[in-house]
């Protein structure tokens, strides 16, 4: 290819650049006459180019101006997704303070009509009496609980006298075998730590609510429960359970005309008939003492119960548990018999206070007292605790 031909093949673009801005020639007609106006070649070219910056910058403005209006967009958005996840989050801790006043109320229930049945259940008792209420600011949420706290802090006063009235019941018995309610009850102590008026004021001002008064009425029950609780856990070691199970008495406590020398002896216990080989349980929980022959006693058994309690079962026939053996209440210890100074298969039975002898009559006619323990039993084995071996 020749350079002419490069020339005119390179050029022939520019030239038809330069067509379009050539020089271009106009008429108006200004109503007077007719003025012709010349546009150069160089004036468009020059025009032109700053159309096309102008449309540069305006074309770079909008881009900027969508981009700020894209990301101005996207924050309202994000802080939208803010607020309801925020939302969201308040709903879900509004039902979960529901559930949890709702699960808190039926633990009181349960608690109330374990009390009101003799069915106690010392955890559900705690768990209702102690149990932290939800903390929640949205009184809108509570307030469908409030009429059913109130009903269950009134059954709960009146679950509170129940186990009051069943206290001194049981303590009045206890009394009545000439023994103190604090000699069998466990110790209890510790420094007297007041609490600070501040304290105090705050805790009355938080009595206000409903919720709060039920927990008043809970928790006093729960001190009454716990303290009935105790005292029927104590009767466990009074003995008031029946030595067999067909009981009389051919012979009773006290001055009587011996049956070797018919003069007058004392009778340290009482004599219960019965077959031989006739079952005999212990009345109490205890430990064996001894588990021996010891004279006129034949084969006996004595069985240390604390607090200075001991009972004795004389003349068995057979001995079935052996010294330090811990037993339970109802538990089989031996058989009825006729060994040692004995004019026939019977039970010799003694009740013993701190060493000296006491009539077993009462103690084995405390229908009250057999019935505490027997709550207190059934409830220690309902929670997990030791039985009988």
């Amino acid at each position: 290819m020749s350079i002419t031909s490069v020339l005119k093949t390179n050029v022939a673009p520019f030239a038809g650049f330069r067509s379009i801005f050539r020089t271009r020639h106009f008429l108006f007609h200004d109503g007077g006459g007719i003025r012709r106006h010349t546009i150069t070649g160089r004036n468009q070219v020059a025009a032109a180019g700053l159309a096309a910056v102008t449309i540069a910058f305006s074309a770079f403005g909008m881009s900027q101006a969508a981009t700020s209006a894209v990301a101005t967009s996207d924050e309202k958005v994000a802080a939208m997704q803010q607020q309801v996840d925020a939302m969201r989050a308040d709903v879900a801790r509004l039902h979960a303070d529901a559930r949890a006043h709702a699960a808190r109320l039926d633990k009181r229930q349960a608690a109330l009509a374990a009390v009101l049945t003799g069915d106690e259940d010392a955890d559900a008792l705690a768990l209702a009496a102690l149990d932290q209420a939800p903390a929640t600011g949205a009184n809108f949420v509570t307030r469908p609980f409030e009429r059913v706290a109130r009903q269950q802090a009134e059954m709960a006063s009146q679950a509170k006298a129940i186990a009051d009235a069943r206290y001194a019941d049981t303590a009045r018995t206890i009394r009545k075998l000439g023994l103190n309610p604090r000699r069998v009850m466990p110790a209890m102590g510790g420094p007297y730590e007041p609490v600070d008026a501040a304290t105090a004021a705050a805790a009355t001002a938080a009595s206000a609510t409903a919720d709060a008064q039920a927990d008043a009425q809970f928790r006093a029950l729960f001190l009454s429960w716990k303290k009935l609780d105790t005292l029927e856990q104590a009767a466990i070691s009074i003995p008031s359970y029946q030595p067999v199970e067909r009981l009389s008495f051919t012979s009773n406590f006290g001055v009587r005309s011996d049956p070797f020398r018919g003069t007058a002896a004392m009778h340290a216990g009482v004599d219960i008939p019965g077959p031989l080989g006739t079952p005999v349980y212990a009345t109490a929980d205890g430990i064996v003492a001894r588990a021996e022959r010891a004279g006129g006693y034949g084969n006996l058994i004595e069985v240390n119960h604390g607090k200075g309690i001991a009972t004795r079962y004389g003349h068995l026939s057979k001995i079935i548990v052996h010294d330090s053996q811990r037993v339970k209440r109802g538990q089989l210890i031996g058989l009825m018999g006729s060994t040692g100074r004995s004019t026939g298969s019977h039970l010799h039975y003694e009740v013993r206070i701190d060493g000296s002898a006491v009539n077993p009559a009462p103690y084995l006619q405390a229908g009250e007292l057999a019935m505490a323990a027997d709550r207190a039993q059934r409830q220690r084995v309902a929670m997990g605790g030791p039985v009988a071996d």
